[in-house]
Formats: structure tokens, sequence, C-alpha cells
């Protein structure tokens, strides 16, 4: 059940000039980001961005975005606005990316830095505990 709305309006970028150019040019970088932090960096954006590259020439990719926008939604819960996610990103695919994007960001995501958990130093083996 959707109970939080967008932060961001479809045609509302955000902040971020930078992002809406780099969706403009190469939306799969765009893509792989939003993937890769909807998936809690269970899959990677340079994985994420060869699929959609090699689904563009066959104008299908809008199949693969539209899944990580239903998983964004269900994430946070969000209403499936203004339509379906397949036909958000059928018809306005740039807009959309931009949208997620933003929306990751506004709720401490950190798209185009990757996918960033809790800390990555080794644990301290027991002898070495005091």
């Amino acid at each position: 059940m959707a109970n939080s709305t967008w932060s961001v309006g479809l045609c509302g970028f955000g902040d971020s000039c930078g992002t809406c150019c780099l969706t403009c040019l190469l939306p799969c970088v765009t893509y792989g980001r939003i993937a890769e932090a909807v998936d809690d960096g269970h899959s990677s954006c340079g994985s994420n961005c060869c699929v959609y590259a090699l689904l563009m020439p066959l104008q299908v990719q809008c199949l693969l975005s539209c899944t990580s926008r239903t998983k964004l939604r269900a994430k946070f819960g969000l209403a499936p606005e203004p339509c379906g996610d397949c036909c958000v990103h059928y018809w306005c695919e740039p807009c959309a990316l931009c949208q997620e994007h933003a929306e990751l960001k506004n709720r401490g995501y950190h798209p185009s830095k990757g996918f960033i958990a809790g800390p990555t130093a080794a644990p301290t083996p027991p002898a070495m505990r005091k």
C-alpha cells in the first residue's frame, strides 16, 4: 500500500542539472546507479549499465528500468504516479530516471557514489581484544 509521496515530480528533476544532462546523454549510467542503490548493492552499477545499454538498440530498455522503479516504490511505499511504472518509463524514460535518482538522493542514498553500506573494516581477532 502506497503511503508516501514522491519528493520530486516527474518533470521536477530535483536540483541536479548534472544528472539530467548525464541521463539525456547516457541513460544507462543513471539506470545503473539507481538499480545498484535500489538493490542495496547486490548488483553493480556496471553490470546494470551494460544490460541496459544492450537493450537500447532494441528500444526495450524501459522494460528493465520499470522493474527498478517498481522496486523503488515498494521500498519507500510510493504511489504509482502519474501512471503505471512501465508506462512512465515507456513515455518519459529520461524524466523517470531523473526522478528516481533525485528520490534516492532525497532519502539519504548517494547513487552517484555507488552503494555505501556499513563499515567494511575487518573484525578484530579474539586474541587482540582486551
